[in-house]
């Protein structure tokens, strides 16, 4: 097999897993903090995608431009979410807080079938044929500029943990429940502002990818799972490790899809996180309990 096509199809791969680990660095952000896994999180994403392909259809707005308010619109999605349905569920059995997520998946997948009925829809940007040239290697410049857009967005949300006081407020909840409420921090809030920002990530995220698959309703399912297998390979609450997992995971998709057939993609995928589980079950830069 020519090294160029190798090359070409794993360079490829990187770009789309940049994406793929800002769609899990929400599922990784929401888990990491609330200790809720959100089951809804691939629908929430084709919410995103919905809104990305309706402004390109009807005002010729690109998808990159809708980052920004698509992101904001999911934060306050999000915020409202975690704080009228989950929050009262925080302290109630694992299995309750699957089946309220698994209901709020089920009510946006049937709402956009619904409203945008079974058949796909994409936005086919005036760019999306062209490519950059690095020597023999041809870069997409849809994938570029989604890639570049993941890791802006990444950068930007590293910043707020690191160097706001909200941001350390959060981060003094994930770490410890009970001493963020001795000292007075209004946990409640401190819950749905993350679960904001996880669904924010999400929305960002599924802007991108409306420059790179068609969307329909049934997409989410999907998503939720390729995001818990990117954030089960990265390690459970590790933000770094959600966007290593997502490059290693699209990584190997590409090539599996160029050796095998597109269809043994997922195949791969799993068969990373099994091995990963088997000698290092806490994923590439997660912790030991």
């Amino acid at each position: 097999m020519p090294y160029d096509l190798i090359a070409n199809v794993a360079a490829g791969g990187v770009l789309t897993g940049l994406v793929y680990g800002l769609m899990a660095l929400g599922l990784s952000v929401i888990y990491g903090v609330v200790r809720i896994v959100n089951f809804a999180h691939g629908e929430m994403m084709t919410i995103a995608m919905y809104g990305a392909v309706l402004c390109y259809s009807r005002f010729g707005l690109d998808p990159l431009l809708m980052i920004v308010p698509v992101g904001a619109g999911l934060f306050l999605l999000g915020y409202a979410i975690q704080a009228a349905f989950v929050n009262p569920f925080i302290n109630r059995p694992e299995h309750a807080q699957f089946m309220l997520l698994l209901g709020v998946a089920i009510i946006i997948a049937n709402g956009l079938l619904i409203g945008f009925g079974p058949d796909a829809r994409n936005a086919p940007v005036s760019y999306g044929m062209d490519s950059f040239a690095f020597g023999p290697v041809l870069l997409d410049k849809v994938r570029v500029y989604a890639a570049a857009g993941a890791l802006l967005f990444a950068a930007l949300l590293f910043a707020f943990f690191r160097a706001t006081r909200t941001g350390k407020a959060i981060r003094a909840c994930a770490d410890n429940y009970l001493g963020a409420r001795v000292v007075g921090l209004d946990v409640k809030r401190l819950y749905a502002l993350t679960f904001g920002i996880g669904t924010a990530c999400v929305g960002a995220a599924g802007c991108m990818l409306a420059l790179l698959v068609d969307v329909t309703p049934s997409l989410g399912p999907a998503y939720t799972l390729l995001a818990f297998v990117i954030v089960i390979v990265g390690g459970l609450g590790s933000m770094v490790g959600a966007l290593l997992g997502g490059i290693l995971i699209g990584l190997s998709e590409a090539l599996a899809g160029l050796m095998f057939v597109p269809s043994a993609k997922s195949m791969f995928s799993f068969g990373i996180m099994i091995v990963l589980l088997l000698f290092r079950p806490q994923g590439l830069m997660g912790r030991r309990a």
